[in-house]
Formats: C-alpha cells, sequence, structure tokens
C-alpha cells in the first residue's frame, strides 16, 4: 500500500468518528492563535511612532501574514485528501449554511489580507523581502519599476482593501466563537469536541497499528 494510502486511512480512522484528523485540529489551532496575534500586533502598530521599531513590527507583521497564507493553502489541500468530518453542526438547517459560509469568508479573508498587507510591503521603497516563516526569502511584488505616484496609489489602494479585511475578520472571530460556545454548551452537540485536541490514554486510544508498514 502507497504512503498516501496509508496516511489517508490513518486521518479517515479519526474523521469517521466525527473528529477531525490531528493534522486538521493543528492546522485550526496553529491559524487560530496566528490570527488573533495578528489582530492585536496589527492594532498596537498602529499606534506606535514613525520609526524603525515600527518597520520592524510591520515587516513581522507582514510575514506572519504570509506563513498564514501558506498555511491556508495547505489547509485547503488536506481537506481535499481528507474530507472534514461529518458532526451535528452538518445537519441541514441556516445553521449549517451560515458555518459553510463563514468558513468561505476565513478562507477569502486568508487571502486578502496577505495579499494586500503584501503589496504594501512592496511599494514601501526601499523594500526589502518578506521571509515566510522566517525562513524562505519572498520577493516583493514589482511595484519599484511603477512611479512614485502610481505606488502612493498601489499603496492606498491596498491598505483599503487590508482596513475592509481587519474589520471582516473582527467581526467574523468573535461570530465564530459565539457558534462554538453555542453548539458546546446550548446544543450540547459534538461540534466543537471534534476539533479539540485529543489526549487519549492507552487504554482508551484506538488501535492504528494495522495502519503502520511492516518492513521486510
Amino acid at each position: 500500500m502507497r504512503l498516501h494510502d496509508l496516511i489517508r486511512r490513518w486521518a479517515v480512522s479519526y474523521t469517521e468518528h466525527g473528529k477531525y484528523s490531528p493534522v486538521g485540529v493543528w492546522f485550526h489551532w496553529i491559524m487560530a492563535g496566528l490570527v488573533l496575534f495578528q489582530l492585536g500586533s496589527g492594532w498596537m502598530m498602529s499606534r506606535y511612532p514613525v520609526g524603525a521599531s515600527k518597520l520592524a513590527t510591520y515587516e513581522l507583521h507582514s510575514e506572519l501574514g504570509l506563513t498564514i497564507l501558506f498555511l491556508a493553502i495547505l489547509r485547503f489541500g488536506w481537506r481535499l485528501f481528507v474530507p472534514d468530518p461529518v458532526n451535528d453542526a452538518d445537519a441541514p438547517s441556516w445553521q449549517s449554511t451560515a458555518a459553510h459560509i463563514t468558513q468561505y469568508l476565513f478562507y477569502g479573508l486568508f487571502a486578502l489580507l496577505p495579499l494586500s498587507g503584501w503589496a504594501m510591503w512592496s511599494a514601501i521603497q526601499p523594500v526589502q523581502p518578506l521571509r515566510l516563516a522566517g525562513l524562505v526569502a519572498i520577493p516583493p511584488m514589482p511595484f519599484h519599476t511603477l512611479s512614485p505616484a502610481w505606488q502612493y496609489q498601489v499603496l492606498d489602494w491596498a491598505e483599503s482593501l487590508h482596513v475592509l479585511g481587519v474589520i471582516g475578520l473582527a467581526l467574523l472571530v468573535p461570530l465564530h466563537v459565539i457558534a462554538a460556545l453555542k453548539h458546546h454548551f446550548w446544543d450540547r452537540d459534538d461540534t466543537v469536541r471534534g476539533i479539540l485536541p485529543e489526549i487519549r490514554d492507552d487504554e482508551t486510544a484506538p488501535d492504528h497499528t494495522q495502519y503502520t508498514p511492516r518492513v521486510g
């Protein structure tokens, strides 16, 4: 059996019981932590005086934004490889429709915010490369060939889109949290339990040895 089949079988052993696979769980919580950090750092950065300290914070903010975009692409690819589990929140209703719309909006913002931030960074001259996850150099968008007037125009457009995206994200995050709390404490369904990291002892842990390839 090929490696990707083994990985899929391992992940499906979770999703078929209404749980996200450990990969899906950690995608969710790592991105959630980064998004909250980005909202907080963006708010603080807007209050810093102009200078080297603000520019360094802006660079880190932009690099983390590109990291979120990269993680969103990987997470979307993982969802295509291993579909999300079906749980109580997927029962046909307006709440299920709203949840799917919210999910699409999140993915849209995970693209809009990093790309507009990258455009803003690229329109400030002289511009330096950003680093994805602090490791891989990402060159700026080619706005250095534009006239200063057009560079300012790009910066203005990108900033406007970024502000709209931040407002959208600042509204979606609390709505998402409130909906999760409602599912867990009011509806008492399995929606939130499915995305929580799972800690099991040896007696309750599922036996995945059947999916481990034998050597020799």
